[in-house]
């Protein structure tokens, strides 16, 4: 299976340790906006050609299979290029700037006849598919409500951030709504269903920075801290709450609450405990195979991320659709969420959604 990559970054650190234990693929070319970045990959997983040139490695090398991780604002036009030039695509999150673009990738997928998946690779992780089967079977009774956190102090000095930063603009798709919370609302939606109607805010805290190299003042302007308050279609709530800008890192946790059950997940230890009718807690945390295949990096974002190239793989090779994973439709459902927040950032009120498409 002929594979291109665009965008070395996230390749480096999960893709290309996670291909090398996925049967058949063949990375053919690596292209980067930083043709060093493109070579210095290439050279390290022996891939044939790097280039600068994402457009032209997409004409030339036949693809079977495209993986794009760039920055969001990327992601329509070199998923609608890939489509066009006949191959299958998995592209990061999250799946664009806005569900308008959304909307056209999975449009353009659906008349390329060609397979599209988002990489919500938590999907396939362990402990994240313990909680899927333990919601679905009904062990923790009717979900009521589900609140996550996620903490963190990579934003919280004015000094941590490089000069125009992608993450830290909005016009690149940067921002912690994206970035984290793209994750927790697929998460979400793949536990408890479609979302009915959304309340939040993205905001930037610390707009004013400076380039750690070079003292230069910059601006920020991409949300480092988000919140939003999603009412499910099956009438669970779930809160999300995402900074930045904390002093202490205080990772991700994951909480559910059943009418007979509760589980909390740590991101920090992966350690999942699930408490049945108001009894102990009791530790139910899944090893994740993969996790000891040689070379991958730490991490259940990169462990994750073998699973969901498998099965992706797995499908173009029989001819058939996913039977896991977030689809083009998942993306577009997942991104008409974030909009809403940004909406109910301007207008301060709950924003109602849309029917999700099938």
């Amino acid at each position: 299976m002929r594979i291109g990559i665009i965008g070395a970054s996230f390749a480096r650190a999960a893709y290309l340790p996670a291909l090398r234990h996925v049967e058949d693929a063949e990375i053919v070319a690596i292209a980067s906006g930083r043709l060093e970045s493109a070579t210095e990959a290439a050279r390290a997983f022996a891939i044939p050609r790097a280039t600068d040139d994402w457009c032209a490695m997409l004409a030339e090398e036949r693809l079977d299979l495209a993986l794009i991780a760039t920055p969001a604002d990327l992601h329509a036009p070199m998923t609608l290029e890939a489509l066009a030039r006949g191959a299958h695509v998995l592209c990061e999150k999250p799946t664009a700037l806005d569900a308008g673009e959304a909307e056209a990738m999975l449009a353009a997928q659906r008349a390329a006849g060609r397979l599209g998946m988002i990489d919500h690779e938590l999907r396939f992780n362990p402990n994240r598919r313990h909680l899927a089967r333990l919601i679905r079977e009904g062990e923790l009774g009717e979900i009521r409500h589900v609140n996550i956190s996620n903490i963190g102090s990579s934003w919280a000095d004015p000094a941590s951030r490089p000069k125009n930063d992608w993450w830290s603009l909005k016009s690149h798709g940067g921002g912690r709504l994206g970035a984290n919370g793209s994750h927790q609302v697929d998460l979400l939606r793949w536990w408890l269903g479609p979302v009915r109607s959304v309340v939040g805010q993205a905001l930037t805290v610390v707009p004013d920075r400076v380039d750690k190299r070079t003292g230069e003042p910059w601006r920020a302007d991409a949300d480092d801290l988000a919140h939003l308050t999603l009412e499910m279609a099956n009438g669970a709530l779930a809160q999300v709450f995402m900074s930045g800008v904390a002093a202490s890192n205080m990772g991700n946790r994951t909480e559910v609450f059943g009418s007979r059950g509760t589980a909390t997940l740590d991101n920090e230890t992966e350690r999942l405990l699930v408490s049945r009718g108001g009894g102990p807690f009791q530790d139910e945390t899944q090893d994740d195979p993969d996790a000891a295949l040689p070379g991958l990096n730490k991490g259940i974002w990169n462990v994750s991320v073998v699973a969901a190239l498998r099965e992706l793989t797995s499908a173009i090779r029989d001819g058939r659709p996913m039977r896991e994973g977030a689809t083009f439709a998942d993306g577009v459902a997942n991104q008409r969420v974030l909009d809403a927040v940004q909406r109910s950032t301007r207008e301060r009120r709950w924003i109602d959604l849309a029917e999700e498409p099938r």
